[in-house]
């Protein structure tokens, strides 16, 4: 994490505002900011009075004025570094001598390639470092086949490293690549709750732009506003692009039916809150159903306690032995088994109500209105129903 203690510079008198990044509550955050004054979507407005966290060389933002979305970008590349990495990274700043946010940013992409030194005595470790940096990784055969004790010295005794507070850094020819050009943020999946990552173009461009503002769904709705907005793409040009989806395929089926980003959003959101058991509850309610837009998806989703789901049958012999044993519905008396005709219950029970065996089990609904007004954004009671005399 990393805090940061934002203020205007413009107007002292007003209460600078404390923010942690990555920021977690973006709506609070942009409100706060915003009551002082600052929030900028695309202009550098936030003065950083203090800085602190994992990276002390952030500390040469104090004094400047930053992007709040930049640094929360920054801040979101930066969590996912290991000890080595934060030793590249800020190493690499002070031999470059980077300072301003579009450098922080770039060097996120660049900085694996260098080698910090920071221990001489174990020369194997600082020769396999280096090997690595210089080839993207190690394979079997290079464990095996490489000396790595020799690779650290051809390293210390030919090149020239920089002493910084990071450890020794020896650059390796590394050049800073423009992955960030200072307001279209490169593709970054930051968390690994995204269930739907989206390319979003100005439809007057080319199809092989980079000029993209991505969008990683479930989000809050300011954070798509504010990157529509900085990307200077209105709702009314812009062409999605479905780049990666981890939602069902029932689901995932939709997309493309409307192009509303924030149904799609709302959808996303109600998905993300199903636990494993009501996903898969979700997936045979969807099949039942059979939604033909992304709304009506999200309609149902939202009132999934209408249906009942029994994963793993596709009988009615194994829904009435699961009803009349499993369900805790009945008392049962094992001795009894035999002289059950278990098919037959099934039977019964399913001519009763309205329900379906799916590709995960049995799911049933039990609203008092139908499936397609609850799809077109009705909202119902359940319907509890009875048979033997007790409720269900």
């Amino acid at each position: 994490m990393i805090q940061a203690l934002l203020s205007n510079r413009q107007r002292p008198d007003l209460p600078p505002v404390p923010v942690c990044f990555p920021i977690a509550d973006y709506a609070g955050i942009y409100e706060s900011l915003q009551a002082i004054g600052l929030g900028s979507i695309a202009v550098r407005d936030c003065f950083v009075k203090e800085i602190s966290g994992d990276y002390p060389i952030l500390k040469r933002l104090e004094e400047t004025e930053i992007n709040v979305d930049e640094l929360d970008y920054l801040a979101k590349r930066l969590e996912s570094f290991d000890k080595y990495e934060r030793a590249q990274f800020q190493g690499t700043a002070v031999s470059k001598d980077y300072s301003n946010m579009t450098d922080f940013i770039n060097l996120t992409f660049s900085c694996q390639e260098v080698t910090v030194v920071q221990d001489f005595t174990d020369l194997t470790t600082v020769g396999r470092m280096h090997y690595m940096n210089l080839n993207g990784g190690l394979t079997e055969d290079d464990l095996s086949t490489v000396d790595f004790q020799k690779t650290a010295l051809s390293l210390l005794l030919n090149e020239e490293g920089t002493v910084t507070p990071y450890g020794v850094v020896y650059e390796n020819d590394m050049e800073l690549e423009l992955c960030y050009d200072g307001l279209y943020f490169p593709d970054y999946r930051y968390s690994g709750d995204t269930l739907l990552a989206i390319a979003v173009i100005d439809d007057s461009l080319s199809d092989d732009t980079t000029d993209i503002a991505w969008l990683y769904l479930p989000m809050e709705d300011c954070q798509i506003e504010r990157a529509l907005l900085r990307a200077g793409i209105s709702e009314e040009h812009m062409r999605l692009a479905y780049v990666d989806s981890e939602l069902p395929g029932v689901l995932t089926n939709l997309i493309g039916t409307e192009e509303s980003l924030y149904e799609l959003n709302r959808l996303c959101i109600h998905y993300q809150k199903l636990d494993t058991g009501y996903r898969q509850k979700a997936e045979a309610a969807l099949q039942m159903a059979s939604p033909t837009s992304i709304a009506q998806a999200s309609n149902l989703l939202s009132q999934l306690d209408l249906f009942d789901f029994i994963p793993g049958i596709s009988t009615p012999e194994e829904y009435g032995r699961d009803m009349i044993i499993d369900s805790g519905h009945y008392e049962f008396d094992e001795n009894l088994e035999e002289y059950i005709d278990f098919k037959e219950y099934g039977k019964q029970r399913m001519a009763g109500e309205y329900g379906r065996f799916t590709e995960n089990g049995y799911i049933s609904y039990h609203g008092f209105i139908s499936i397609e007004e609850v799809m077109a954004g009705s909202e119902t009671e359940r319907m509890d129903m009875e048979m033997g005399g007790m409720q269900l």
